[in-house]
């Protein structure tokens, strides 16, 4: 996808779910279900899906697991299927990761492979200084657009100032931020760093998963020299998209309507903030400071039968104490966010061949 018609795709806004691995009970590449869920994103409406990612694992990229190349390979080959039943192309988003040298192989092996942008993180530069920082993205972005990612710390992240995000807005190449350091805070830092730069072309994406619908309907407001600026997030690249998805696409399209509408914000629709929350909370397990985040996604994706295990390619990264009945929990209290009877309907359908 071009520059210009990728920047356009982002800023209307779209679901960008995080893409799973779908593993075997030996923790081998489960292509069948792999491609299953592609299908199933396509399919309950995501406007595009990112892959290589933190919810993909980032263990795929060791040596010893060899699965970024053929994941990557897989999930473009049923993008571009899916594509020839869209009027507009899925955005492809492959996430870039290590220090310069090894961000920079990514960045062309994700361009090799047909991807629009890469999802970069800076989880592997922990003591660098912003002028690095700025170095290594600028570096990746003469390569392939960038989408920048504030990722909270207790996931890997670390913190980044405005000062930070202000002289990332000025790189040309960036094309969107995925904002998600769960800190309200910080993710004023980051739009009002994109709204003071004047880049009006660079889309803001919430990776906020406690506070997805407050995100989408928020009108941050800044004064800029004198003059009224306006932010918005227009969409989310999350991993909480990447269950219920077709009721999250439902989701989003209310959230922006009306967020644009410009009248007031029912109760319902901020009830469902929390609902989302406490749901979020449950597949994440958050109570054990995120440790089963994964395999929560699974066993969602596992009680809809899309995925045959929980599997993870670490074995000790398991569900939580406590986080399956959790998950019993939210499942029972907010039926109305589930996608059962849409993915129960389509399943075999995703799972031939």
């Amino acid at each position: 996808m071009e520059n210009t018609s990728l920047r356009r795709s982002l800023l209307r806004g779209l679901v960008i779910p995080a893409c799973p691995l779908a593993l075997n009970a030996e923790r081998d590449l489960d292509e069948r279900r792999q491609r299953a869920l592609v299908r199933y994103y396509a399919a309950a409406g995501a406007g595009g899906l990112a892959v290589g990612v933190h919810t993909t694992q980032f263990a795929i990229r060791e040596p010893r697991v060899g699965l970024f190349e053929p994941v990557l390979k897989l999930v473009g080959e049923e993008l571009q299927r899916a594509d020839a039943h869209r009027d507009d192309a899925l955005v492809r988003i492959a996430g870039v990761c290590g220090k310069t040298k090894q961000a920079l192989h990514e960045a062309e092996l994700v361009q090799g492979f047909g991807y629009d942008a890469a999802l970069l993180s800076l989880g592997a530069l922990q003591e660098a200084s912003d002028d690095e920082l700025i170095a290594h993205c600028r570096a990746v972005a003469e390569v392939i657009p960038i989408v920048g990612f504030y990722l909270q710390p207790a996931a890997g992240g670390r913190a980044l100032p405005y000062s930070f995000w202000r002289r990332f807005a000025e790189i040309e190449n960036v094309v969107a931020i995925k904002i998600a350091p769960f800190n309200r805070y910080q993710t004023i830092d980051v739009i009002r760093a994109v709204a003071e730069s004047g880049r009006a072309d660079i889309a803001l994406y919430t990776g906020n998963d406690d506070n997805i619908v407050a995100d989408l309907l928020t009108s941050f407001h800044f004064d800029v020299n004198g003059r009224s600026v306006d932010r918005r997030f227009v969409g989310g690249l999350l991993g909480q998209w990447a269950v219920w998805t077709r009721r999250a696409v439902e989701l989003h399209a209310e959230c922006r309507r009306l967020a644009t509408s410009g009248g007031p914000i029912p109760a319902e629709i901020l009830r469902r903030n929390i609902e989302v929350t406490d749901a979020n909370a449950a597949f994440f397990d958050a109570a054990n400071r995120f440790a089963g985040c994964i395999p929560g996604i699974h066993e969602v994706l596992r009680r809809q039968g899309l995925l045959e295990g929980v599997w993870c390619l670490d074995p000790h990264e398991t569900l939580g104490p406590g986080q399956r009945e959790e998950i019993d929990r939210v499942c029972h209290a907010y039926p109305h966010l589930a996608d059962d009877d849409f993915v129960a309907q389509h399943r075999d359908e995703w799972l031939r061949g």
